[in-house]
């Protein structure tokens, strides 16, 4: 597969602002992957980060051109556990799609969570054939399929939930 990188005028932070709801709204919308009540709930969890801080347990990695947003992550800390993170969402526009801008936020993702003691990271999807190219990216980036939940989401819409270990040297890599 010949992946072009992506240019560098793209500018990554991780710090949300007021303005990032409704731009997280018509990205997830964008790709045609998340329906309404996805698109509004990626919305929500900016929303609660800035109303509560590092408290909310969102931590976000935002990827713009210019104006735009053209990607994004969003993961943290799974509660009730001593290392283990989730990947809640990781986000690349459709005409981002292919250059490496997702191995780039994934990459401060891991990064960013071992830092804050993560040994573990773990992303759900669905087993629709829509969803293929997705599973295909995180068995590309060293995921590997740790559970299959049937029918989660609907009749015969399975859940799979992925899983990587990380490694201390992610988290020296982001320093």
């Amino acid at each position: 597969m010949n992946v072009r990188q992506p240019e560098r005028s793209i500018r990554f932070r991780r710090t949300v602002r007021p303005g990032d709801a409704p731009r997280i709204r018509q990205l997830t919308k964008a790709t045609g992957f998340f329906n309404l009540e996805e698109t509004a709930l990626a919305a929500e969890l900016v929303d609660e980060r800035l109303e509560r801080g590092v408290k909310s347990g969102y931590h976000f990695i935002l990827a713009d051109r210019g104006p735009k947003l053209v990607g994004y992550a969003c993961f943290g800390p799974i509660p009730c556990t001593l290392s283990s993170f989730d990947l809640y969402w990781i986000v690349v526009h459709p005409s981002e799609q292919g250059r490496g801008l997702g191995r780039l936020l994934l990459h401060q993702v891991e990064a960013s969570a071992v830092g804050r003691g993560a040994l573990r990271l773990y992303a759900d999807t669905s087993s629709r054939a829509q969803y293929a190219p997705t599973r295909r990216f995180y068995e590309s980036v060293g995921f590997t399929a740790a559970a299959v939940f049937q029918d989660f989401y609907a009749e015969e819409d399975d859940k799979v939930v992925y899983a990587k270990t990380l490694s201390p040297v992610q988290g020296r890599e982001a320093a």
